[in-house]
């Protein structure tokens, strides 16, 4: 490309500037762009030490693949692989009661810093998952999208799918009549024993029951399912039934083309991180008198190793905290990222 800026003496410009765009570099951000001859950037050493260590669960797995023997996306050939849902090796996998987690600055950095990596490389590839049971998370008190949940289940517990597909519905559509779950069984028949029902119960033991988990709803729908695996998230695609739809991209009217493709060729993940919070609840000490100073109980006293407080609860939430404060008006909230 020739220099735009003109001249009439040819001393002054005696050379031309030429430009050249590498192709592989052209949707990288300008901060980003590297030469190609250039050697691959290296990992800081703590970085590459302490990602096995990582509070990021998704990303130890990956560094160590012969845990759980993922096979290959697709052979030489082209044929199709065997990958194994990691979620299916898990077995009788019974979340245990873990206890507050206290990062400090350099765990939390160290955790972003794990994300961005496993993002960034789960963003380059399609992950071909062997899906064979389907969570159907249908928007509550939505009496209109009964009969669309019904028509979603419907096709997948179809004899024409790829392999005859477990379907879980939540519990409270085995009795309503738009389902018409007996109704489904007669115009199915093949779909026996494959409908079956999910409840918070379920959900909270067995998580990895589910490789898959398809929202029909909105925005809150999607934050729903988060909330209700709060240890093992399968996938979740999300269909576009609500008010709001930032984090539903996929229009329900193609949602036969969306599943199958999904299904038959693989999925792109985009992670996502939670915050994880935590209820304290103060521990009652002997021979206490007048009122108790938080700011004195955190700094001063558990400095001392004397406890003052015991993680009651933890919940694993996608996007906000609401802290209702409940009957006592004078109770403030100090959050800390």
């Amino acid at each position: 490309m020739e220099n735009p800026i003109e001249s009439n003496s040819d001393s002054e410009l005696p050379t031309r500037l030429e430009v050249v765009f590498d192709q592989d570099a052209g949707h990288v951000r300008k901060s980003s762009l590297i030469s190609a001859d250039a050697d691959a950037p290296r990992l800081s050493r703590r970085h590459a030490d302490q990602r096995i260590d990582s509070a990021c669960f998704v990303h130890a797995l990956l560094e160590q693949p012969e845990a759980l023997q993922l096979g290959r996306v697709s052979g030489e050939n082209g044929t199709k692989g065997t990958t194994k849902s990691p979620f299916s090796q898990l077995g009788d996998y019974v979340p245990h009661v873990i206890q507050s987690r206290l990062l400090t600055k350099r765990q939390l950095s160290d955790m972003a810093w794990n994300v961005r990596a496993l993002s960034k490389k789960l963003g380059s590839v399609k992950m071909k998952l062997n899906v064979r049971s389907v969570f159907i998370l249908t928007k509550p008190q939505e009496q209109c999208l009964v009969l669309l949940t019904r028509q979603v289940t419907r096709w997948l517990l179809s004899k024409d799918r790829d392999q005859p597909y477990t379907i879980y519905v939540e519990k409270r559509l085995e009795d309503d009549e738009q389902f018409d779950a007996a109704g489904l069984h007669e115009e199915e028949a093949s779909a026996k024993g494959r409908l079956k029902y999910w409840d918070l119960d379920l959900v909270k033991k067995k998580p990895q029951t589910f490789d898959f988990v398809v929202t029909l709803g909105g925005d809150g729908t999607v934050l729903y399912a988060s909330w209700l695996f709060q240890q093992v998230v399968p996938p979740v695609l999300s269909f576009a039934l609500g008010s709001l739809g930032f984090l539903t991209n996929f229009d329900f009217e193609r949602y036969q083309s969306t599943l199958e493709t999904a299904f038959r060729d693989g999925v792109t993940v985009s992670l996502r991180l939670r915050f994880e919070c935590t209820i304290m609840r103060s521990r009652p000490r002997p021979n206490q008198v007048g009122q108790r100073d938080l700011v004195e109980e955190l700094i001063g006293e558990e400095s001392d190793d004397d406890t003052t407080h015991h993680p009651d609860k933890m919940f694993q939430i996608l996007n906000d905290v609401v802290v209702d404060r409940g009957p006592n008006p004078s109770t403030h909230a100090s959050p800390y990222p």
